[in-house]
């Protein structure tokens, strides 16, 4: 905080002495005459600001845009409230000219945009630095020695290319808004007491390979690997604001390509295998680390925490993915997606409420969407502990003979006793 406040003092310093310069070189003459003119067409005495007055104010609005814009990742949010910012200016030297005061807004208006362009420039330039100087350094070419003895060549597999998840981009910690996705194979404890050690363990694997391989076609930072699943997170390195929305894509298709995968497997454990996945969204906090002279990268927030809840919830429901509230209310436009339950964020006294996507918007039917529907009704009145209006939504939100739904078979079992109590038991005159 100190550094991005002394930032945006040295900053907002540039900028109000490059103004003064082009006020006193004259090169602000033109414009400001044109401003004057049209602001005092019909005024008779009007008092003037002095030039002096300018400059401070000048000094003040370009350092308070500079610290703003260093100190937020929503630059793109920054620059709408910077161009109301210039339009209030605007405002007020229209307002000081009705009461025969004018109030030139050029220099404030240079000022304050000088104070967003520096530290967006400085960023960006900062940013390629640091790129740069990640990138590894060439070894020097040695020149082979002849060899006394011909002897057959040996081939060996050329190293794999670095991909953009494994990408280090920045030497300094900040914070990003990201969507983290945590996925394990489903029922993995039932699987790991049913197989072979062996069995279990080329399981893993395949799903370890599957997954890393699918969230890098995707742009995703694969964070961390290991018996306890996959997190990647979507909008790391390079942000995007459509984070919620690929990682929620490729958390569905990874559970159905992992499946479709394995139909053809000689290991019935592995064609049985499924995936579950977590999704959140939020803030992280990611910093680089050197561990023996290697460089890593530390993601730390609440996203992979509930990513990582939700991931495991997915057992008691029957669910495959589960997102979390920001994650639907980011995808929502893209899914048909219904409410699951609440579940206890990591502070116990949060709840967070869960949603499964059911499926893509652009490739829902009707009957799905109808289904969709009466599940929602059917949850809400669950809520209000309506059991017979409850239970006979559920009902309406079956699907056809075969198809499976294990969250609507979780809330059909629990409402049968309720429903049957409350139609047997006969009501009072």
């Amino acid at each position: 905080m100190k550094r991005h406040i002394l930032s945006a003092l040295i900053i907002g310093l540039i900028a109000a002495a490059i103004v003064m310069g082009l006020h006193v070189s004259g090169l602000l003459l033109r414009p400001e005459l044109v401003i004057k003119n049209l602001l005092l067409r019909h005024a008779t005495t009007t008092r003037s600001l002095l030039d002096q007055m300018h400059y401070p104010f000048v000094f003040i609005l370009a350092a308070g845009v500079a610290w703003m814009t260093l100190a937020t990742n929503r630059r793109g949010r920054l620059a709408l409230m910077v161009g109301v910012l210039l339009l209030e200016l605007a405002g007020v030297a229209w307002v000081c000219s009705l009461y025969h005061v004018f109030f030139q807004p050029l220099p404030s208006v240079a000022g304050v945009t000088l104070g967003f362009l520096f530290p967006v420039a400085l960023i960006g330039f900062a940013g390629v630095m640091e790129r740069r100087s990640l990138r590894p350094p060439r070894e020097p070419r040695v020149p082979r020695e002849p060899a006394a003895v011909p002897v057959a060549p040996v081939y060996e597999r050329p190293a794999p290319r670095a991909r953009r998840g494994d990408a280090v981009p920045d030497s300094v910690a900040k914070t990003y808004e990201v969507t983290a996705v945590v996925c394990d194979i489903a029922d993995k404890h039932d699987l790991a007491e049913e197989c072979e050690p062996a069995v279990f363990a080329e399981i893993t694997e395949k799903f370890i390979a599957h997954a890393i391989e699918a969230f890098r076609a995707a742009g995703a930072y694969v964070e961390s690997v290991g018996g306890e699943g996959v997190v990647a997170i979507f909008g790391f390195p390079e942000s995007d604001r459509q984070h919620a929305e690929k990682a929620t894509r490729k958390a569905m298709a990874l559970t159905q390509s992992f499946t479709d995968s394995n139909k053809r497997t000689k290991i019935e454990a592995l064609a049985n295998a499924g995936i579950h996945a977590g999704v959140s969204s939020g803030t992280m906090i990611m910093a680089p680390l050197k561990n023996n002279g290697q460089r890593a990268m530390l993601a730390t927030g609440e996203p992979v925490e509930l990513a990582r809840r939700f991931c495991i919830a997915n057992r008691f429901y029957g669910s495959k993915v589960l997102l979390g509230p920001r994650t639907f209310e980011l995808a929502s436009k893209i899914l048909v997606a219904r409410p699951i339950d609440f579940l206890s964020g990591v502070d116990v006294r949060e709840r967070h409420e869960i949603y499964e996507p059911v499926v893509l918007a652009l490739e829902a039917s009707r009957d799905e969407i109808t289904r969709r529907d009466a599940f929602w009704n059917g949850v809400v009145l669950y809520r209000e502990k309506r059991w017979a209006e409850a239970y006979s939504q559920f009902q309406k939100a079956r699907g056809p003979e075969g198809h499976e739904d294990r969250p609507l078979q979780l809330y059909l079992r629990r409402l049968e006793p309720l429903a049957l109590q409350l139609t047997d038991t006969p009501l009072d005159a």
